[in-house]
């Protein structure tokens, strides 16, 4: 895999929510720098062998 999309969206109870278009990955931070850590962290437990890590991780 090259690539992973996630849509972020404002929680409306406060922060930020990602979700991943193609994976099951979801995650939420109080703020935008935050939320990329956190989506980093994310993926790389979703896929813990180097090989099928995406190289790219896109927010939108």
């Amino acid at each position: 895999m090259t690539e992973i999309v996630f849509i972020v969206e404002d929680n409306p109870d406060g922060g930020y929510t990602a979700v991943a278009l193609t994976e099951s990955i979801f995650t939420q931070a109080d703020d935008i720098e935050t939320l990329q850590e956190m989506v980093c962290d994310a993926v790389h437990c979703h896929f813990p062998n180097e090989e099928n890590c995406p190289r790219r991780i896109l927010l939108k």
